[in-house]
């Protein structure tokens, strides 16, 4: 099962930018669809972005749309998320996740659809 580290998450003020990496253990192209989460406080872990095995099926929940945007670089196994334009209620801790199957579009942004999952990384963002 490959492994997940992400990393970049920090404190920013309303407005701002940060990317997230997430580091997999092992080679992605081709094998895993990619995607990030985010679980804020007493809230239930809630879909952000995914990227299919190309890269060519790429999914965004309605809240980011416009803002984040999601990519991957097969040549370093890595996945990123660049989030502009930060608002308040972005702030959660955020999660990568990858999954084997090739996921079709109406699952992409489920939870359930992914196997592996990092650590999570914590996004604070002041008003």
């Amino acid at each position: 099962q490959v492994q997940l580290a992400e990393s970049g998450g920090g404190l920013v003020q309303a407005g701002g930018s940060l990317r997230l990496s997430c580091a997999a253990s092992e080679r992605t192209a081709n094998r895993y669809a990619m995607g990030w989460f985010r679980q804020a406080p007493g809230k239930e872990r809630e879909f952000v972005a995914a990227i299919g095995w190309t890269g060519s099926s790429i999914h965004y929940a309605d809240s980011v749309k416009g803002r984040f945007t999601i990519a991957r670089d097969d040549g370093t196994n890595t996945a990123y998320l660049q989030m502009n334009t930060l608002k308040p209620e972005d702030t959660a801790v955020y999660y990568c996740a990858a999954d084997r199957s090739r996921l079709p579009a109406t699952l992409m942004g489920a939870v359930e659809s992914f196997h592996s999952w990092g650590q999570g990384t914590q996004v604070t963002v002041s008003s």
